[in-house]
């Protein structure tokens, strides 16, 4: 008797109804796309024999369409909500035509249009000072009828680089003008993802009940370090192709600070240590001068409050860069973007925890398959290998005579 757990089963629902069954046996093919960068995104191929799903009310733009997956007899998985975008035809002479659908997650909403304001708070015969990240991350999402999740560390580490931003410009009016955040004929897409990257965040949609597709969440990626999945190679993990490579990598970031009180020109380097796998930082009145570091120069103008977001939204992502690797499995709702992967029987330097940064979910006559996009974070670096499996390949002992 076959066993039922391994049957992929797939449930669409527009405007919060489940398509009928006619419709769903019409679906030839259905892909899921979820990434660290833009929006998500689901395609739909209908099969339209005899024209019969042309111009139904259910396929039309503007409609809510939401996936779940999973297998059976467990409960689905919802992996997706969002507003359909497109749909486009295809009528071929030689076989049947076919309906493709699209929709996107409800952060194509922030995309469209662009505006021009600033986010200040007046305070009187003092002038304008900035509003803080987290306020103007609250009031953007809401403005686009999302609903803002800040995770703790993620807040934390803005707290900190907007005290760090404050200090110097406490006593300098001036200088505080500087650090009020301008939309200068940007999207509110792009102002959040501006605000996100020079915070270390990651941005994601949450399609948890309730309000599942709502939630925008901006997340950093030390608030998640433990793993969702564990694959192991030659049994889950179908294949992985893992690169690592120093070519065109940098270890370290210097931005260059003109003081004006004392007229002098600092060097400040945020670097990584690879041996103690830590963050190190240098200020200095020339270059930095690391015996053997890659430094990457900074050449926008900065000052004592800009640098720091800077040196964090520029060294980061840089680092992160270092190992990845692209693989797939049997379909495994559970591989998101943002979440984390423990990779088994691959040795030290490729096995361990991975952050996916994309994934791809397809169910057709084929089956159903994940296919997933990661990086090697230099934050799983305090996580000590044996717990991430990151051990030596055991190998058969010689046959004896």
């Amino acid at each position: 008797m076959s066993n039922l757990r391994y049957v992929p089963q797939c449930r669409i629902s527009i405007n919060g109804t489940v398509v009928p069954s006619e419709m769903r046996g019409s679906i030839s093919s259905v892909s899921f796309q979820t990434g660290l960068e833009g929006a998500d995104r689901v395609e739909l191929t209908l099969v339209n024999e005899s024209l019969r799903w042309l111009d139904h009310p259910s396929l039309q733009i503007g409609n809510q369409l939401a996936l779940d997956i999973g297998y059976a007899p467990d409960p689905l998985t919802r992996m997706f909500s969002g507003d359909i975008v497109s749909v486009s035809g295809s009528f071929p002479s030689g076989s049947s035509p076919t309906l493709s659908i699209s929709a996107q997650d409800r952060r194509q909403r922030l995309q469209q249009g662009t505006k021009v304001r600033w986010f200040a708070i007046p305070i009187p015969k003092n002038g304008n000072f900035p509003v803080q990240d987290m306020s103007v991350v609250d009031q953007v999402t809401v403005e686009g009828a999302l609903m803002p999740i800040i995770k703790p560390v993620g807040a934390a580490i803005s707290a900190v680089l907007g005290v760090v931003e404050a200090i110097p410009s406490m006593s300098d009016p001036k200088e505080a003008q500087k650090l009020i955040r301008q939309q200068a004929n940007e999207s509110d897409f792009d102002l959040l993802s501006r605000i996100a990257k020079e915070n270390g965040w990651e941005l994601t949609v949450d399609y948890s009940e309730p309000n599942g597709g709502q939630k925008l969440v901006f997340m950093s990626p030390l608030d998640q370090l433990s793993p969702d999945v564990t694959l192991k190679y030659g049994q889950s993990l179908v294949e992985f192709s893992p690169h690592i490579s120093t070519v065109g990598q940098i270890d370290a970031v210097t931005a260059f600070v003109w003081i004006p009180k004392i007229k002098t020109r600092f060097a400040i380097t945020l670097g990584w240590d690879w041996d103690r796998m830590a963050l190190t930082l240098d200020i200095n009145t020339s270059a930095s001068t690391r015996s053997g570091a890659a430094t990457y120069e900074i050449e926008q103008s900065l000052t004592q409050a800009s640098a720091p977001r800077k040196l964090v939204s520029e060294l980061i992502p840089k680092l992160n860069k270092r190992l990845t690797g692209s693989g797939s499995v049997v379909g495994d709702p559970r591989i998101q973007a943002g979440s984390v992967l423990r990779m088994e029987g691959l040795g030290i330097q490729f096995g361990g925890l991975y952050r996916v940064t994309s994934a791809t979910h397809t169910l057709d006559a084929s089956g159903y398959r994940t296919h997933f996009e990661v990086r090697k974070e230099v934050w799983f670096g305090s996580i000590p290998l044996t717990e991430q499996s990151a051990i030596p390949v055991s190998l058969p002992s010689p046959l004896q005579n």
